[in-house]
């Protein structure tokens, strides 16, 4: 498992850069001020970069997801797909993995509504809750064991 989850971390907080560049630029911008690209990238980095990158890197003219991508303001959506995925995995690792009730469940609750209803809707049918993020982090190797003292 080991070097399955390496970097880990790293890999999710570069993930997390990316969504809060995306979702300020579009959030922020003001046509009478300019984008400001490279100072909000430098805040955004000063937030929850590990590892920061030199002066003269350009990463955002090189970031085509958020402006040719389609994804304008939607970068974060890759990391809230891992999120219901995961959690929604979750609940066939509590209920066994061919276990034919979660499965079921799974099918009429997700598969068969597909984009005729609310996705949070469909979730919260299938897994009585709304999403967790635990169980990515328990997939990815981030969670924190904890243990009890005697």
């Amino acid at each position: 498992m080991g070097s399955r989850v390496f970097q880990a971390g790293l890999q999710t907080m570069r993930q997390l850069e990316f969504a809060l560049l995306d979702l300020r630029i579009h959030a922020e911008y003001q046509p009478e001020r300019g984008a400001h690209v490279m100072e909000t990238l430098a805040e955004v980095r000063e937030q929850v970069a590990v590892i920061k990158p030199p002066a003269f890197n350009r990463f955002p003219q090189s970031f085509s997801h958020i402006f040719a991508g389609g994804y304008a303001a939607g970068y974060y959506s890759y990391k809230w797909a891992e999120v219901l995925a995961a959690d929604a995995f979750s609940a066939f690792e509590e209920q066994g993995i061919f276990n034919a009730s979660t499965a079921q469940r799974f099918a009429s609750a997700i598969l068969e509504k597909g984009g005729s209803r609310d996705a949070m809707e469909a979730f919260v049918e299938f897994r009585g809750r709304k999403p967790e993020i635990q169980p990515l982090l328990k997939q990815m190797g981030l969670q924190l064991e904890t243990t009890s003292c005697p």
